[in-house]
């Protein structure tokens, strides 16, 4: 196969590194931004690339790091990096371990979650449009401290070698272009120059970026490639980078989600994990936070003041201050405000929970409503049932949790607690202030209220006259 129309690829992910700047026990590829791992964010990357080989390199929390990634990309090949240190050493292991790979092979860093398949595709597109050995994504910054300088060779394309910014000298530092850690290599040439990196350097690690001088003085051709969105090349070394990456991917959501025809009213306080999907026509009110897997219908109004994680809203809904996680809305209905929807809620179609109400583990059926100051855990509540205000199922009797199940079209007075496991059947009515204990027949007017009596002329102690006392 002609090496120059191959579409072989392979990518090589290098998560090795301690992250120190992090301070922080959770491995560094392992924070997350937008409801994703930074590796994750890399590893998206790549299924969309759809290589031939993946190979993820790990050293630090190796065991930690490669259950993450193999969740996410099945098949992934993971190398272990050894006392040698390097980007240059952790690569030749990669390559160690697919001996008979002809083709091209992508370097990404495991700490890099900005960068998309389209900038890489175009990287692979200017790198196999010529003879190119290897091809460096790069970019150039304002202030370039902390990365590798790019040095062109004299025909202003190619690259005659990198310096990492602790070997470079005051005119080298003085360069703007720097090396993203993003690169393209041919397989045949990567493989014939990384033996030949050393250690003669001030970190005394194995440069992958020495590969570079080693082609070129080969006599091989290697690709500068700027990228004018400095943002996609944005690396993540400690909490502030963490939120500014975060900061980027949640304008580059809100805009996907504006222009597919969702009202976003205030952009910088809203939050959205990027599997969240929205239908056309909702209207996303400021201080709301969409996270993890949640799905909303079209039509729907989702805040402000909201936090839904993992829930599933239909179309036409509306959502008001609250709090919802692994909960169910059904179509054209109605929560909040300072509503808590706790994991196991469904609420069904044109359904209501209102005012400060707690629900947990319970189905709440189509057109019923639950309004006010209520908590309601282990429950099954028929539709069109309408429970007053300050109901409780008392689902716990110090041991064991039991279900409440209200039938339909039940009417509840305000102040009424059932006491599980207790079933009301449907259209009875139950008393203001009833304390249910035993089961309602359908049909059926429970009532658990004594008569009541009056003391004329009664004063608190408190108030009496001393001599009274």
């Amino acid at each position: 196969m002609n090496r120059m129309t191959s579409r072989r690829l392979a990518v090589v992910v290098l998560a090795a590194g301690k992250g120190t700047r992090m301070k922080s026990t959770t491995p560094k590829v392992l924070h997350t931004i937008a409801g994703r791992s930074l590796i994750g964010h890399v590893l998206h990357v790549t299924r969309e690339l759809q290589p031939e080989h993946t190979l993820l390199v790990v050293r630090h929390e190796r065991d930690l790091v490669a259950a993450a990634a193999e969740d996410l990309v099945p098949g992934l090949v993971i190398v272990d990096q050894d006392e040698v240190p390097g980007t240059g050493r952790a690569v030749e292991l990669a390559l160690a371990a697919i001996p008979a790979f002809e083709g091209d092979v992508v370097v990404l860093s495991g700490d890099v979650p900005l960068l998309d398949a389209a900038t890489i595709g175009t990287l692979l597109e200017a790198h196999r449009g010529e003879e190119f050995a290897a091809s460096i994504l790069t970019a150039r910054l304002a202030d370039p401290s902390g990365y590798g300088r790019v040095l062109r060779a004299a025909d202003g394309v190619g690259v005659e070698r990198i310096v990492e910014q602790a070997d470079a000298n005051d005119d080298e530092s003085a360069v703007d272009e720097v090396n993203s850690g993003t690169y393209v290599f041919r397989a045949d040439a990567l493989r014939g120059a990384i033996a030949r990196v050393g250690t003669a350097n001030a970190q005394g690690e194995k440069y992958l970026t020495d590969v570079i001088g080693i082609l070129r003085g080969d006599g091989v051709r290697v690709l500068a490639h700027e990228h004018r969105d400095t943002s996609v090349l944005l690396g993540v070394n400690d909490r502030s980078q963490l939120a500014e990456a975060e900061r980027i991917m949640n304008a580059r959501i809100i805009r996907a989600h504006q222009l597919a025809g969702v009202t976003v009213r205030d952009p910088a306080t809203t939050w959205i994990d990027v599997e969240v999907a929205i239908g056309a026509e909702t209207e996303i009110l400021p201080g709301t936070q969409l996270r993890g897997a949640t799905t909303i219908g079209a039509g729907a109004v989702i805040g402000p003041d909201t936090t839904i994680t993992d829930t599933e809203i239909g179309d036409g809904a509306r959502v008001s201050r609250t709090d919802a996680t692994l909960a169910v809305i059904g179509e054209g209905a109605t929560v909040g405000p300072f509503a808590y929807l706790r994991p196991g809620t469904v609420l069904g179609a044109r359904g209501k929970i209102g005012t400060y109400v707690e629900v947990k583990n319970s189905v709440i059926g189509e057109g019923a409503k639950v309004p006010h100051l209520s908590y309601i855990g282990d429950a099954e509540v028929g539709e069109g049932t309408n429970l007053g205000a300050g109901a409780i199922t008392a689902n716990y009797d110090g041991r064991h949790k039991h279900r409440t199940t209200i039938g339909a079209r039940v009417h509840t007075g305000v102040h009424n607690a059932f006491v599980a496991p207790v079933q009301v059947g449907d259209d009875a009515t139950i008393g203001a202030g009833a304390v249910v204990r035993r089961d309602v027949p359908p049909g059926a007017l429970a009532i658990t209220a004594a008569s009541q009596k009056n003391i004329e002329g009664w004063v608190p102690p408190y108030l009496r006259e001393p001599d009274e006392a």
